[in-house]
């Protein structure tokens, strides 16, 4: 079925986050049937677009012209254009610009329709091992303002803890972990539905000492287990009932 283009309606269109086969017909559909594109790389969507067969005007919205670009573009919408946002690659809004679009949108009563699809978080965490029935994602950790009282707060979080990481500070980030939370079990996941997609397991020593002996590349996530020693919800519950005991009189 045909997607109706809702006029005046912001998309938060989800991308391919490597594989240009995962974008789903949705998503494609809305891309082609918007009157015009924000993408935070004009060329890395143009690539995207001509795969699909797509011609599509598209304006550059990033972190660096966002205060100006959401005034034209909430105006855009106000006057009934239909305007689909995207990111390099994955979900706009997570790690990426688009929430301030969406803020203004919202604030300015234009309707914000998600497009899910291609999520890095989700990708490195259901293949992780780890639990995954309760998580907390922290984007990339504070370079330098910030990063101690961070990771000491990680170091009680009792969810599976889900983080960005460029290559170049990977083994930084890994040792810090380490050194922060204790050597638990992790997984680096590197490249996640491209070509050279890399899941490195073991725990968080295993992993900076592998980074060590080869520097991976590419966009990097890291899953680390949580303090409760790696227990889903359902384990811990199913533990303490076991545990239990009935006195009676």
């Amino acid at each position: 079925m045909k997607e109706e283009i809702i006029k005046g309606a912001l998309y938060v269109v989800a991308t391919p986050i490597g594989n240009l086969e995962d974008i789903s017909r949705r998503a494609a559909a809305i891309l082609e049937g918007v009157d015009c594109v924000a993408a935070e790389d004009t060329r890395t969507s143009g690539v995207l677009l001509a795969h699909l067969g797509i011609k599509k005007p598209m304006v550059s919205y990033h972190s660096y012209n966002e205060r100006r670009r959401v005034t034209d573009l909430v105006d855009r919408l106000r006057h009934g254009e239909a305007i689909a946002v995207v990111t390099d690659a994955g979900t706009p809004a997570i790690s990426d610009p688009a929430f301030a679009l969406v803020r203004a949108a919202v604030d300015a009563g234009v309707r914000v329709i998600p497009i899910p699809g291609a999520s890095a978080v989700l990708a490195a965490l259901v293949a992780s091992g780890l639990p995954t029935d309760r998580f907390v994602f922290e984007g990339f950790l504070p370079l330098k303002k910030g990063r101690a009282s961070r990771l000491q707060l990680l170091k009680e979080e009792a969810r599976t803890i889900v983080v960005y990481e460029a290559p170049h500070r990977v083994e930084r980030t890994l040792q810090d972990l380490a050194t922060a939370l204790g050597d638990r079990q992790a997984v680096l996941a590197r490249e996640l539905t491209k070509k050279f997609e890399e899941i490195r397991r073991g725990s968080l020593s295993d992993l900076l000492e592998g980074v060590r002996r080869k520097a991976p590349r590419g966009e990097i996530v890291l899953v680390i287990q949580g303090a409760n020693g790696g227990k889903s919800s359902r384990e811990s519950s199913h533990a303490e009932d076991s545990g239990s005991t009935i006195e009676t009189a």
